[in-house]
């Protein structure tokens, strides 16, 4: 191995999420959105191929094996790069295992319901992965910065969060949220691409730009929903998201080391079956 090698070898050693600490000030400025002496594009996209085939074999022993579930919550900003993610990394799963819920705003019949009601029902069964693209965060975050609902009213939802993923937890939903950062000028850099090509003009809403100019608010309701939200159970992940091939390679690595943590086995198949199958024609 060449000292280059060696020495983009120890730099991907060391690139991995690690949780939110709820007692620690979280960092969300714009040199948190970036990884300082990341490896090369070239070697993180080898790197990320390889974990990418990881996945893939570990999900097929989940569904088999079908003891837990596994609920992966992504938010982030407007272009943070959330449907990215899903595309490169979660599109190394089996189709047939997976399941991918996105939120919008609430409908008239959601509304007469609790803001977890709608939740709830996706949330994957046992032996599936289900993917959040958006989620109930969107209900202290969103709701929050906008004025949708009184403060009393979002506050509370912090302890109703975490009292529902615990239950989620205690029945074997194995839950993983990570947080999409970018950087303001990223985020401009991506908004002005929606504009300046055709074929993604359809992603640039007005609400981009009012958010946009929220985004110290937002910044602040972030934080408080990642230190407030995050537990053992349930942990945030911050990942710096100014680089596509940073972020894939995080997210890739941070799922295959949740399924490899757990005692996942393939069934042994029924007695009675191999006895049936026995010398069969």
């Amino acid at each position: 191995m060449s000292r280059k090698e060696g020495r983009a070898a120890m730099l991907l050693d060391g690139l991995r999420l690690e949780p939110v600490d709820p007692d620690a000030r979280l960092s969300l400025g714009s040199k948190a959105a970036e990884v300082k002496d990341a490896p090369a594009k070239a070697v993180l996209e080898a790197a990320t191929a390889q974990l990418l085939e990881r996945l893939h074999e570990l999900q097929d022993l989940f569904h088999a094996d079908g003891r837990y579930a596994l609920l992966v919550v992504f938010q982030g900003r407007d272009a943070s790069g959330k449907d990215g993610v899903i595309r490169t990394v979660c599109g190394a799963f089996n189709p047939t295992g997976v399941q991918v819920s996105a939120f919008g705003p609430p409908t008239a019949l959601e509304l007469r319901h609790d803001f977890l009601w709608r939740v709830h029902q996706v949330v994957p069964p046992r032996g599936v992965i289900g993917v959040f693209n958006r989620s109930h965060y969107e209900d202290v975050l969103a709701v929050r910065v906008r004025g949708l609902a009184p403060e009393d009213v979002w506050r509370a939802r912090y302890d109703q969060i975490n009292a529902f993923e615990q239950m989620l937890a205690q029945n074997r939903v194995i839950i993983r949220k990570c947080f999409l950062h970018v950087s303001r000028d990223e985020q401009r850099a991506q908004l002005q691409e929606r504009l300046d090509d055709p074929t993604k003009n359809w992603k640039f809403r007005l609400d981009d730009l009012e958010d946009r100019a929220r985004w110290d608010a937002y910044t602040e309701a972030y934080r408080d929903a990642l230190t407030r939200c995050t537990s053992d159970v349930a942990p945030w992940y911050v990942v710096p998201s100014d680089r596509k091939s940073v972020r894939n390679y995080l997210v890739a690595r941070m799922l295959v080391e949740t399924l490899e943590s757990l005692p996942l086995e393939y069934p042994r198949i029924d007695d009675e079956v191999r006895e049936a199958a026995r010398d069969f024609k």
